[in-house]
């Protein structure tokens, strides 16, 4: 078996967060979802797993962070183009993502940030190895 992530994400409405997902591109693999978890698919090698508290806390050995108030984690996405990440943040802005920051010039990484219902952070980003300071 191919080496996999996933990425478990405890989130108050289970279908909202699905609908938001799925209009970010990630498609629903229903195989490994119900009513209170839905798996989403990213590529072959990532998936999201967007689970109810409940459900997530059959596997969780502490509280559940307050996403909306704390950072847990920052989650990223690399992307083909500046052009596919500023399309991809259209989507997620217009889903009901919301962008913390001004997009980030970092010269060889362009790089954007939006949060989900539950306040889960996702890097959206694109690098050109060309201009790496050393390259």
């Amino acid at each position: 078996m191919a080496k996999q992530i996933f990425i478990n994400l405890a989130v108050s409405d289970v279908q909202k967060s699905m609908d938001f997902y799925t209009a970010l591109g990630f498609t629903n693999n229903p195989q490994f979802s119900d009513e209170s978890g839905k798996c989403m698919v990213w590529s072959d090698s990532i998936f999201v797993m967007l689970l109810s508290h409940e459900k997530f806390m059959h596997f969780a050995t502490k509280p559940i962070a307050d996403t909306k108030s704390r950072l847990a984690g920052l989650y990223s996405l690399s992307l083909e183009s500046v052009e596919e990440m500023n399309n991809l943040m259209t989507k997620a802005l217009a889903a009901g993502g919301v962008e913390p920051h001004e997009a980030r010039d970092l010269g060889f990484m362009q790089q954007r940030s939006v949060e989900d219902f539950d306040g889960h952070t996702w890097e959206l980003f694109y690098m050109d190895m060309t201009k790496f300071p050393g390259q």
